[in-house]
């Protein structure tokens, strides 16, 4: 199985990646997590980029904050697909690094999630690498079902209260 990269701008970008980590473990897939800034080492982002494909990489989630173009910086070197996590920061409430995540020019893409849309990021991962692995896409399958059934529940609770009629 390909592994997920996983790549944030900053350690105080954490507390949000942990939830595509968490998500990552809960569905079995290899990964890896770095500190690497767009800004601060640039280089060290590049040759990780490069080389993620050689290494045995899927797909690659990128969580910055702020002017956030570590996405972009890494969908720049690779052509693997590059997910961005916009991160809340104190400024903007991450507004500031939603447009910079999403707003990227023609030829280099980067498919951005929610602001601290850590858990949406691993599962656009994981789906990626379930076009060609079938127990995956059997386990993202089982997880919408089981999702469903929960909804359909709590719609039963609810009808059950206020449909007296």
């Amino acid at each position: 199985m390909k592994k997920v990269g996983i790549l944030m701008g900053s350690d105080s970008d954490l507390p949000v990646v942990e939830k595509a980590i968490n998500t990552l473990k809960e569905y079995g897939v290899p990964y890896e997590v770095h500190v690497y800034s767009a800004h601060r080492t640039p280089e060290q982002a590049k040759e990780f980029s490069a080389n993620a494909a050689a290494r045995g990489f899927g797909a690659i989630i990128a969580a910055a904050g702020k002017a956030a173009h570590l996405a972009g910086a890494i969908a720049a070197n690779t052509t693997l697909p590059v997910i961005g996590i916009p991160i809340k920061s104190s400024n903007l409430d991450g507004v500031d690094a939603l447009l910079s995540t999403v707003q990227m020019p023609s030829g280099i893409p980067v498919a951005t999630v929610a602001i601290d849309g850590a858990v949406n990021a691993a599962l656009l991962s994981i789906q990626i690498l379930a076009v060609s692995d079938e127990e995956l896409a059997a386990k993202l399958l089982e997880a919408r079902r089981k999702a469903s059934e929960k909804v359909l529940a709590k719609n039963a609770e609810i009808e059950a209260r206020y449909n007296t009629l």
